[in-house]
């Protein structure tokens, strides 16, 4: 099942640029109230401004409500991201807290997030892979990289005038070369 709404950011490692490429989408769709999600298997310290949601073995999800510090979440908030949360969990668990967390969202309305792992459950409407020649730890997900998906440099997004990416009757459309491409 396509998830049409959801636009799915991987990278190919630590600063490859999957955050860049979330606030630059909210910040040029500012119209649209996109949800933003980060999920993460690192049970690292919570910090301020996030709320705790619901919790349980293996997993907590947080409301991020800090749009001044530089975390992901934070930064996402910052960009103009309707609502942001953070997911800490782990793979086994993640169908069913990424369906949590939908929950929390308006149906029919853009989600974004952050989530090399979930594309191995789910097919979202868009798929985007950032890959960068400046990775601090570098991540395999070739397996990935079989499935539909579109790859864009971190060093060639803030060249970029526009997203090759639109949200349209609640759905979002990768634009290929001029022309929209939809899969059914």
């Amino acid at each position: 099942m396509i998830i049409h709404n959801l636009l799915l950011v991987a990278g190919t490692g630590t600063k490859s640029g999957k955050t860049s490429m979330v606030c630059r989408v909210i910040k040029e769709f500012p119209d649209l109230d996109i949800t933003a999600i980060k999920i993460t298997p690192h049970f690292h310290e919570t910090t301020a401004g996030l709320e705790l949601i619901s919790e349980g073995n293996g997993f907590a999800i947080y409301e991020e409500t800090n749009r001044d510090s530089f975390k992901d979440t934070s930064r996402m908030l910052f960009s103009g991201a309707y609502k942001v949360y953070l997911a800490k969990v782990w793979d086994d668990q993640l169908p069913d807290v990424f369906n949590k967390m939908m929950e929390k969202t308006v149906p029919g309305r853009p989600v974004i997030c952050e989530s090399p792992a979930l594309r191995n459950f789910i097919e979202p409407g868009v798929f985007i892979i950032m890959v960068t020649n400046t990775v601090d730890k570098y991540k395999d997900i070739n397996h990935l990289q079989v499935l539909p998906h579109v790859m864009i440099k971190l060093e060639e997004l803030a060249g970029m005038e526009s997203l090759p990416v639109r949200f349209e009757n609640g759905r979002w459309i990768y634009k290929e070369a001029g022309r929209l491409k939809t899969e059914d």
